[in-house]
């Protein structure tokens, strides 16, 4: 059997989805399971356990609906039996009938549900994670009960110098960190632990962000590596690093599934449905005291700044380090 799944098209989706993915190599041990990723997250599929073929999707190389459709026609000749589609949108079921699978799978809240051969009901209020396994457990009539959000990092080693990656950034204004909360919680940090280096993350376009966070903090302990780093290379070095502490992003995602101690500050966004799935060495902190939380909004219209992300707990974040950091 050849089964060909449609992931998601953010970062954090991708890493949730691969519970559905081992899920599906579970109850169909012998298949051939291959999957269409964003070509901008390539590497992050060359890291998912049990893929056979990676297809990069590109929309500057196939544009709008018509590309889709090119795209998906050209594998039609791999003959797929079935096709799961986990992105809620029409191109992607677009992009599932034009291969031409025998049973196109999915939830029938997309726009062009008609183009599924098997409509599920999508499940309400649940945890991203269960939200994807439920479109397989209602295919297949069975219950999966091992469910783990997993990347494979090849002979991961943890290193000695008390590393903490930190990523401030998010592609929301509402979720990323203002400015002067940020540079508060790093004078704390250097002051409290006075052995651990500080890495700060993000990509290329992020890098600015960054600039100004760390500005005038004038540490040899505090590093730069926005937009120095590849998914591949990011996902190793937190394999490798004490703790990362970030906002709720891709990067919360990334570190959880690689088993380092994630600490996710959460401000839009709920936790319920969208905090790293595995729970061992998690902590996601929350201010949880303003009416308006949590929101789901990329702006803040009540306040103009994030204000659940200003009114942070500091002393909440430098006890959760405490787990995994030396500290006087």
């Amino acid at each position: 059997m050849k089964i060909l799944i449609r992931l998601p098209n953010w970062l954090g989706d991708v890493v949730m989805s691969t519970a559905f993915i081992q899920a599906v190599l579970e109850l169909f041990p012998d298949a051939k399971v291959d999957v269409i990723i964003k070509k901008e997250l390539n590497g992050i599929a060359s890291l998912i356990p049990g893929l056979q073929t990676i297809h990069p999707f590109s929309k500057q190389e196939y544009k709008g609906l018509p590309g889709v459709y090119r795209f998906g026609k050209k594998l039609k000749s791999e003959q797929y039996e079935l096709f799961f589609n986990l992105p809620s949108s029409l191109s992607s079921l677009i992009m599932g009938w034009a291969t031409g699978a025998k049973k196109r799978i999915g939830f029938g809240k997309e726009g062009g549900f008609f183009l599924l051969t098997n409509v599920y009901k999508k499940p309400l209020n649940v945890h991203r994670v269960d939200e994807y396994i439920s479109l397989l457990e209602q295919f297949t009539g069975k219950a999966i009960k091992n469910k783990q959000v997993k990347l494979n990092i090849a002979n991961p080693v943890k290193n000695n110098n008390n590393r903490v990656l930190i990523n401030f950034n998010s592609e929301a204004e509402s979720r990323r960190m203002p400015l002067d909360k940020g540079r508060a919680i790093i004078n704390l940090l250097l002051e409290t632990f006075k052995d651990a280096r500080f890495t700060f993350i993000g990509s290329s376009k992020e890098a600015d962000f960054v600039n100004q966070i760390i500005a005038g903090t004038n540490s040899d302990r505090i590093e730069n590596f926005a937009g120095k780093t590849d998914l591949v290379s990011l996902s190793n070095l937190m394999a490798a690093s004490a703790a990362v502490l970030t906002t709720d992003s891709g990067p919360a995602h990334l570190a959880n599934s690689v088993g380092t101690p994630t600490i996710v500050l959460f401000g839009a966004g709920n936790e319920h449905n969208t905090a790293p799935y595995n729970k061992q060495n998690l902590t996601v902190l929350r201010y949880g005291k303003l009416s308006c939380e949590p929101c789901v909004k990329n702006t803040c219209e009540l306040y103009g700044i994030p204000k659940c992300m200003q009114l942070l707990d500091e002393l909440q974040i430098i006890n959760a380090l405490r787990l995994y950091l030396p500290h006087d």
